[in-house]
């Protein structure tokens, strides 16, 4: 059988426009990371809110952590100074993907020490306020602040989990 000379053939523009259909649809993986993106803006932010909060007013948190009556208020004066300066480092740098995993690993420690060392007070009978958001948290019960800590948390674990360490190839 003779074939006939005019059959089709793909032409460069045919490609260009397949490789621009492609590039519409997303894909699993970049979805993906576009969802840890806004998670990690949006908890970024939030411990930024909070740090900013907590710094302007540094005297008002030295006393909530003093409420919790674990530390000498020596300490809690230096915490109440340091802290809000690290959590606001620290959502800048989740924003910014600076010291990423650094910032994830620091707040992820925060945030376990905080929940334990609240669940304490509660059952050592303290009704405290934590301070974390200024006055709005104040009228947060306390298994509301619990929910919320734990998802700030459950967001922060798969922060970490979802951003696997660059190896020395990924980094030259």
């Amino acid at each position: 059988m003779k074939q006939t000379p005019n059959a089709e053939r793909p032409t460069p523009n045919a490609e260009l426009e397949a490789a621009n259909l492609s590039s519409l649809i997303p894909h699993p993986s970049s979805f993906r990371r576009l969802l840890w993106r806004v998670v990690a803006i949006i908890i970024g932010g939030l411990f930024i809110y909070a740090g900013v909060v907590k710094a302007i007013d540094p005297a008002e948190f030295a006393r909530d952590i003093d409420n919790y009556k674990m530390l000498p208020w020596q300490v809690s004066v230096w915490m109440g100074l340091y802290l809000p300066w690290l959590e606001i480092s620290c959502g800048l740098a989740l924003i910014a993907r600076v010291l990423y995993r650094g910032s994830v690993f620091v707040l992820t420690a925060l945030m376990a020490l905080f929940i334990v060392l609240t669940i304490i007070a509660r059952m050592r009978g303290l009704d405290i306020s934590c301070g974390c958001f200024g006055h709005a948290s104040k009228y947060l019960s306390f298994a509301w602040h619990l929910v919320l800590d734990f998802l700030l948390l459950g967001g922060l674990l798969l922060l970490w989990k979802s951003s696997p360490p660059r190896s020395d190839a990924q980094l030259a």
